[in-house]
Parts: structure tokens; sequence; C-alpha cells
């Protein structure tokens, strides 16, 4: 990953702008610029090398009286590049993102509805004094916005950098763009213009097909590229793809509880039957609790299932950071939203299935994209996400939704379809799902829950929940996740649109606890 910084006012002396820079540092180890933009504006980048390692892909961009910094990947970059180059633009560097300044001259603020991307990025044009900034339809990279209070605006890939000197920080919707004061959204990603009427048939095979063709993009890297793999149906897939893609072993990791690593034993099932380079990492009870407040500081949220998902995440990436050359991960995410979790079995019809998978991907950026982004990043690595693929969140959104519904007694059906034959174990394939934060061991939540009891010993907890608000914590667990956050982003609870829970309103989702643990069709998932 990559950092972005940018403010827009004459007030803020540069030497302080690069201070707030420098608390992302970890996202961009390689190198830091800060430039000073006519008007006063300052723009910042700190690198990850990816794409077009050498010097001359460093941020920020220019050409002629524009300027552009971009957290980004843009997939399929090179022909357009080729393109652009016939037009007679002139390239300095092997990076993906020196296309966007070529791109904007011609098209303007239309370019990002034709990315095929996952960006956060900030533009100045300095013959119009115009500010730009967007990002991604999914919001798979992250961006906050806040107002000083001089009125400047300030963008940035990360809250931590605008803590203290913005009023108000917000997350940059997903899908739009900012410009010269308005935000204008170019795309919805939960919209559905025509649902999908495919047979059984075609819907698997196109599944298949733009799955495929998500992962083989991903696999574009001038570094070393690894793979998060869970044992879940999701990152085996992507595992799976990417082995039959490269025609080589790829590298695969995997994390898990000494004591009752539930998915570890999968893992390993599915790195022998694709024969990659496998790493198995083990946590300890007190290794949860020791990194739970620099989790939480990294994170930017109190969500109750984002931490528990990110503890296992965040102590795999560090392991990975601290013992490989590897650059890029892929992981899984983004497949729960599109085809349905365990609580959604209790969707009462069709539209509600469907409204639900809206929401929760327009959504999305607020709970598993984010963990994914900082346990990765904050670790000096670039997540990319196959399942996030925009041709293929497209149609499966646009699928019928009744054909999505559990009639099978058992979740995901189309997917797991799309893929019988070769690509995985007929057991891996079938197995009902856990979730990470219970795949990494059933102990691991227990021991979180037991710590939160240990620093609320008496009866006062209850009061204390109640002086947050909106957004109030409810059990002693997510009221040390909320105190957590406090400390580090004080009076910022807005920034997280509410709890990841099931959808209340259905029978059997009433439920005290985000697990699907507690759910009555949980069953043999996870064992």
């Amino acid at each position: 990953m990559c950092t972005v910084l940018g403010y827009f006012g004459a007030d803020m002396p540069q030497e302080v702008f690069e201070g707030y820079l420098r608390r992302t540092e970890s996202r961009g180890p390689d190198a830091s610029q800060v430039v000073r933009l006519p008007g006063g504006g300052l723009l910042g980048f700190q690198r990850l090398a990816i794409m077009g390692v050498s010097p001359e892909g460093m941020q920020p961009f220019r050409m002629g009286n524009r300027w552009a910094v971009c957290n980004g990947e843009i997939y399929e970059f090179r022909p357009i590049r080729e393109a652009l180059q016939r037009k007679g633009f002139q390239f300095q560097s092997g990076s993906d993102c020196e296309i966007l300044l070529p791109l904007f001259q011609e098209q303007g603020v239309e370019l990002f509805k034709k990315l095929d991307a996952e960006f956060a990025c900030i533009l100045y044009d300095g013959d119009t004094g115009s500010v730009i900034a967007a990002r991604d339809p999914i919001g798979i990279r992250p961006l906050f916005y806040g107002y000083s209070e001089s009125g400047g605006i300030a963008f940035a890939s990360e809250a931590k950098s605008l803590v203290g000197w913005v009023k108000e920080i917000k997350p940059f919707p997903p899908g739009c763009y900012y410009q010269d004061g308005k935000f204008v959204q170019y795309r919805d990603i939960g919209a559905v213009e025509q649902v999908c009427q495919d047979d059984e048939t075609t819907i698997c095979q196109n599944i298949r097909e733009k799955l495929i063709a998500g992962v083989r993009k991903r696999l574009d890297s001038d570094t070393p590229v690894g793979f998060l793999l869970s044992g879940g149906l999701d990152s085996s897939l992507v595992c799976a793809i990417a082995a039959k893609q490269l025609n080589r072993p790829i590298r695969t990791f995997a994390i898990g509880m000494e004591e009752d690593a539930i998915d570890l034993k999968y893992a390993r099932q599915v790195a022998d039957y694709l024969g990659t380079q496998h790493t198995e990492i083990y946590m300890t009870p007190q290794q949860v609790v020791d990194h739970l407040e620099e989790v939480i500081s990294n994170l930017g949220t109190y969500d109750i299932t984002t931490i528990r998902a990110s503890m296992g995440m965040y102590l795999l990436c560090k392991a990975i950071h601290e013992t490989t050359d590897i650059r890029v991960l892929l992981t899984g995410e983004v497949s729960d939203e599109l085809f349905g979790y365990k609580y959604t079995d209790f969707a009462p019809s069709a539209e509600a299935f469907q409204q639900e998978s809206q929401k929760r991907m327009r959504e999305l950026y607020a709970y598993d994209v984010l963990r994914a982004d900082r346990c990765i990043a904050d670790n000096s690595l670039e997540a990319r996400v196959p399942f996030g693929d925009l041709d293929f969140v497209q149609y499966v959104m646009s699928i019928d939704p009744e054909k999505k519904r559990n009639h099978y007694n058992k979740g995901k059906y189309l997917l797991r379809k799309a893929f019988e034959g070769d690509w995985l174990p007929e057991n891996i394939l079938w197995r009902e799902k856990a979730a990470f934060s219970d795949a990494v061991g059933h102990s691991m939540v227990d021991d979180l829950k037991a710590y939160a009891e240990t620093r609320y010993p008496g009866d006062d907890w209850k009061a204390r929940c109640a002086q947050y608000t909106p957004v109030s914590p409810f059990t002693k667990e997510s009221l040390l996740y909320r105190e957590l956050f406090e400390i580090y982003y004080p009076g910022q609870g807005d920034m997280i649109p509410d709890f990841w829970m099931p959808n209340k309103s259905w029978e059997g989702c009433d439920v005290q606890d985000p697990s699907a643990r507690v759910l009555s069709n949980y069953g043999a998932s996870g064992n």
C-alpha cells in the first residue's frame, strides 16, 4: 500500500504537514515526498513500490501544471498507457498510476467511471485551481477527509493522519469524487440496473470465468506475491485459481491459536492439494491481549467483528512482513457480501436478501475491507481482493436473488457449484463456513471476552457505555474496544456507521453477539 495526504489551505507549515504524514509511514516505507502547490496547498506521498519500482515511479506525479497522488492498482493499465503514448503522452516510469494525469487531461472527472481499479487519489489542477479527490466504488483503498479550523479541506489515507487538526474526520464515500466543494457519486456498487435471468449453468460459468479473470489481473506485480489461506472456501478458491494461472507453486500463509486452530488443518489440506509453499503461524492468548490496543489504534474502529477478525490477520501479516520478501497479498474478502452469510439463510424473501446484500456492499468500506487494508498495509504490504473485481461484483449483484438464497442447505451454493471439478478437494469445496475470528480458534474470542471482564470488574460498565452515542457499546467487550478507540480517535465515533450485526429484524437473527456461533443454523460450521 501507499499513503496519500493532501491539504488545501494556506495556513499549514510544511514541517507540520510532514509530521502528519509520518503517522502512516508503515504504509509506504520505501520513500516519502511532499510538494507545495500553487496557492499554498500541500500534497504528500509515502511509497510502497509494487509496480514500476524504479525511483521514477515516485509520486506526486506532475504533468505541466497538474499534480496527482494515488494509492491504487489500475488493472490492465499497459494497453491504456500504450494508447496514450500513441497520442503523444510521455511516461517516466512503469507505474500504473502515472496514467491518471493524461487520462484526466483527456476525460476530466469522467475517468473515474472507466477505471478498473482499486484506488484513492487526489489531483490538483493548477490551471484552474481545481481540487479533485476520488475513491473506488467498493472503498477497498481507504480515504478520509475533514476540514481544519480555518476551513481548509484535508484528505488522507488513514484517519490517524487527521487526528488533532481536523474537527470531524469522515470516511470519503466510495464510488464518489469530490470537486471544488461538491461530492458526486459516479457509481453505486449496490445498484442493479437489470436483474440477470441466466440459467444455473450459465450463471456458474460466468461466476467461474469472471472470478478467474479477477484473480489473473491481480497477479501482475513487479514484487513477490503471496496468499492468505484460511482453509475456508473463499481464500481457497483464490489460491486454487492462482496456482492454475501461474503453473508453479504459490506461497500460502495461515494462522491459528495454539490450542484449537480450526482452520489450520483445512488450510494444510488445500496447500497439499495445490502443492503450495505453505507456512503456518501460531498465536497465543497473551499475544492477542498484548496486541489488542495496537490493532485498534491501527484499525481506527471499535466494531466487534472487525477487531476480532483482525487479531489473527494482523499477527499473520506481521510475521509475513518480518520473515519473507512478500510485498503483495491476495485475500478472500467480499464474497460473503455477494453470496450470503450464515444469517442470510434467515432472509424472509428474495427481496430482503438482495436489500441486505446491497446494504453490506455499500458499507463494506467500514468493515472487512477496512480490516484487510489496515492489517496488511500497516505491515508494509499491499492487499488485493479478487472477489472485489468490479466486473465480477456487478454480475453477481445482478443475479436473481432467489437463486442466491440458500435453497440447498448449503450456503454459497452457486459459487461452490461453479468450481466443481479439480479446483479443490470436495470436503473443502462443500465445507460449511466458519467466521474467521472463530476459525483461528474458538478460544480467541473467549480470551478477549475474559480480558474485558478483568477490565470492568464492577457494576458501572453500563453507565460508561451510555456516554458513547449514537453507537453505544452493549457488552464489556465492546466497551473495551470503544475506550481504546477513543484514546487514539477522541470524539470521532461517527467514522463507523454501526456495529456489524446480523439483521435483527429477521426471525432468528435478534442476537447479542455478531458471531455466527450464536445462530441456530451454525451447526457443524467451523468443525
